[in-house]
């Protein structure tokens, strides 16, 4: 069975409120919602860097932790979210923190910079639950996609045919096509959809490229 292809909003937020609003903004429309968490250190911008408290939604929620020590993040709101998805250039005991997320009974999963080889996570693609491979470099809404970091997810589709795949970085109506097509399952967008004027219609605007036989 293949995995299921979905459309996830990223929000970034400063404050409680921002949070709210942006998250009220997208939550009729997808499944999944990923909540962009940076601490101006590993990244240069900052966001859900407070300890928010998330609206009652249908959704589930995926935390993106750019942070120096998501240990810590792991530790302190592991119950707000379903999957934690942690940078392996922020930690270096990977299998130590597989086991603090498993212990926690959440989804796991790794997310590589564009950078970041595939093969510095290949031993854990049997222990974890997903890959984030990014295609902008993090931090900000609005980057340029790098095309050229989709040969990553083509080579982790060829090795795991059934893992959950996931892209964020440029994520629009005209570069989800391509990481669709390199085997991407979960397309993470930002700016294309939180700043869209009719939120609904971006969103379906890009399920229909991705369901398109």
């Amino acid at each position: 069975m293949k995995p299921k292809k979905m459309i996830i909003p990223a929000i970034i937020a400063k404050n409680q409120g921002e949070m709210e609003e942006k998250i009220n903004l997208v939550k009729n429309y997808v499944e999944v919602i990923q909540l962009d968490v940076m601490d101006g250190e590993f990244v240069p911008n900052e966001s859900l860097n407070f300890d928010f408290k998330l609206p009652s939604t249908k959704c589930g929620f995926e935390a993106h932790l750019m942070t120096k020590n998501p240990w810590e993040w792991v530790e302190k709101h592991y119950k707000k979210v379903d999957t934690i998805l942690v940078h392996v250039e922020s930690v270096n005991d990977h299998q130590g923190i597989i086991k603090l997320v498993k212990s926690k009974n959440k989804r796991i999963g790794f997310v590589l910079n564009p950078d970041t080889t595939v093969e510095q996570i290949m031993p854990y693609l049997d222990q974890i639950d997903q890959v984030l491979i990014m295609t902008v470099n993090p931090g900000f809404y609005g980057s340029s996609f790098i095309p050229e970091t989709l040969k990553k997810i083509s080579k982790l589709r060829r090795v795991k045919p059934q893992l959950d795949l996931e892209v964020d970085g440029g994520i629009n109506d005209k570069t989800i096509g391509l990481a669709d097509k390199a085997g991407a399952n979960m397309f993470v967008s930002g700016s294309y959809i939180v700043q869209a004027a009719m939120v609904e219609k971006a969103v379906d605007s890009l399920k229909k490229i991705i369901t398109k036989k």
